[in-house]
């Protein structure tokens, strides 16, 4: 009986009940769970991000076959992408309260349903429910608030090198599945690509059902690096609403102008991102004579130097002015679209393989001033705000989206929907330029 009673003890922890007994008794393993939750964030990221990346290639295929405008076509990146901000700050909600696993893979099952249903596809509204509706609600529950719930709960050393992995898994993933994308459309149709993302999709629900774990503490140990009783990585019951949580957070942070000018900055670098280069950079330089794969490789080398500009933006971070950041950050941009409808040609020239490398550098280096910024000013709530910053730059994505295609179906040409972003970008670095600094002392929230 004395012998049965560490097994009960030990079944209790595994469901939770009692998890505090187990973490201080049990060994560390070699390599700790908390890698493996990671990698199987990563993967599940970079294959999100994928996922939201074939429309942009289909653009042309879908209008050859269907007749519908660049704008109808766009209209579903368009809701996909304004889905994947704005289903983010209320995602941790559901996580918190149905698990990680379940609404993980339930995202990945909504992902396969809405790729693999668009084979059947007559009317163009069932592309925007499919690529519209589904995949944007699926991608949107994996997106930053899974990068904060995965660093926040796992890691205490090591937090900020996984959250820069992780955000750059996010941000790459859309690019570098291009190439991949745009020859199998090209060799084997288009139907073909919606398939392999369905497969893909559902190929990784196995490994978020063996691997994704809530808490650390659900297996017994503490997040990485945690020292010896420290609460961090054990489950904590949530007390209220996490969804009215993220609405107060809201209500809060909207009475500061900070709040607005980081949200419209941001918008803007969603618009000249996500929306405009990330949908329609491929077709714009297909309309001048160079092939889409070609074009698609070039797109895909953005996301690789994304990695690197990433990194070196947060290490910036720590020694710049976050807003000094910003400024130089969208003024470059901005002037790069400028210049960008003189350098597209057949060829990808030196000048284009510059723009690419810069490009790739800029992408998502906003993020971890626009963090640094968020967190100066509303403290502790600082992670919520930022959910709904960025659903401000998915918002401007999804508005850039539809509008350069309707501007490229009215025009025959991209070059006003570059030379309008590059205005925009101008604008957002004289809004970066208005923050002022707020030096919190603490973590508390800012009265």
């Amino acid at each position: 009986m004395m012998a049965f009673r560490p097994l009960v003890r030990r079944a209790l922890g595994r469901q939770g009940s009692r998890v505090t007994q187990t973490v201080e008794t049990k060994k560390p393993a070699r390599v700790h769970l908390a890698w493996a939750v990671a990698a199987v964030g990563f993967v599940t990221l970079i294959g999100a991000a994928g996922f939201r990346s074939v429309p942009s290639v289909l653009l042309d295929p879908l209008h050859e076959e269907f007749g519908w405008s660049h704008a109808t076509i766009s209209s579903a990146v368009s809701i996909n992408l304004l889905l994947y901000g704005l289903i983010s700050p209320f995602a941790a909600a559901l996580m918190d309260r149905l698990g990680l696993r379940k609404v993980v893979s339930g995202a990945l099952v909504l992902i396969a349903l809405g790729s693999g249903l668009t084979i059947f596809m007559e009317s163009s509204w069932q592309l925007l429910l499919c690529w519209g509706l589904l995949v944007g609600v699926g991608t949107g529950s994996m997106s930053m608030t899974f990068v904060a719930t995965i660093t926040g709960r796992w890691f205490v050393e090591r937090r900020g090198l996984v959250t820069g992995l992780l955000t750059a898994a996010g941000a790459t993933g859309q690019l570098v599945f291009l190439p991949l994308i745009a020859n199998l459309a090209t060799n084997y149709g288009w139907r073909t690509p919606a398939l392999v993302a369905a497969g893909t999709a559902l190929a990784v629900v196995p490994l978020v059902l063996i691997f994704l774990r809530d808490y650390p503490s659900d297996v017994g140990l503490r997040a990485y690096g945690a020292p010896e009783g420290s609460l961090a990585g054990q489950r904590v019951e949530a007390t209220g609403s996490s969804a009215l949580r993220a609405l107060s957070a809201l209500r809060t942070a909207a009475r500061r102008p900070a709040f607005w000018m980081l949200a419209g900055g941001f918008a803007i670098c969603g618009a000249s991102t996500n929306g405009l280069i990330g949908t329609h950079f491929v077709t714009a330089a297909h309309d001048h004579g160079m092939p889409i794969t070609t074009a698609a490789s070039l797109l895909a080398l953005v996301g690789i130097f994304d990695v690197a500009g990433t990194i070196l933006s947060g290490w910036l971070t720590d020694r710049w002015d976050p807003r000094y950041l910003l400024i130089a950050y969208y003024s470059l941009r901005g002037l790069s679209l400028l210049v960008l409808p003189s350098l597209l040609g057949p060829t990808a020239q030196p000048s284009v393989w510059v723009f690419i490398i810069f490009y790739g550098l800029d992408w998502v280096a906003t993020v971890p001033p626009t963090v640094a910024l968020c967190r100066e000013w509303f403290g502790v709530d600082g992670p919520i705000v930022f959910g709904w910053v960025f659903a401000s730059h998915q918002v401007g994505a999804a508005l850039a989206a539809v509008g350069a295609g309707a501007i490229r179906d009215l025009q025959g040409s991209y070059n006003l929907a570059w030379y309008l972003a590059g205005g925009l970008c101008a604008a957002a670095a004289l809004m970066s330029a208005s923050i002022g600094r707020r030096i919190v002392a603490s973590d508390a929230l800012v009265p």
